[in-house]
């Protein structure tokens, strides 16, 4: 809960700073956002509540496990790309929050892949939402690796 509220907290900041943002799909979005990756909740339930723009918002940010690792984070933001520039703010969020101080059992190796997924997701979806991408620029400095 403390992710999701955090990732809320990061969209209800960019929505002071950003000119016609639909705050309230983005904090559905953002509180949802892990929903189909972490729980046994499906699309047809998510959208059964929440309606078909939450659901497919979701859907987008929720990685395929069918395909290669290494493919996952691009199909992700191929989607997100092709949905409202909110949806690109909750992922800028959702990867601002996830940039803090890596778990210790991390090498070296492996921080330095995270901080360039977390490049990768700036250099796409910077231009969705300025503030964020300026926040995400600067934990991506602050992160190393």
């Amino acid at each position: 809960m403390v992710h999701l509220s955090n990732v809320a907290m990061e969209i209800l900041m960019a929505s002071f700073n950003t000119e016609n943002f639909d705050v309230d799909f983005a904090v559905q979005v953002a509180f949802l956002h892990d929903t189909l990756e972490d729980t046994s909740t499906t699309y047809d339930e998510l959208e059964r509540e929440f309606g078909t723009k939450i659901a497919k918002a979701v859907h987008a940010l929720t990685k395929n496990t069918d395909l290669p690792k290494e493919q996952q984070m691009k199909d992700s933001l191929k989607r997100i790309k092709s949905i409202s520039p909110e949806v690109w703010a909750v992922k800028l969020a959702d990867r601002i929050t996830n940039l803090q101080p890596p778990p210790p059992h991390w090498d070296n190796d492996r921080k330095i892949r995270y901080r360039e997924e977390a490049g990768l997701i700036l250099s796409e979806l910077k231009d969705g939402n300025e503030f964020l991408a300026k926040r995400l620029e600067e934990k991506i400095e602050e992160y190393g690796g």
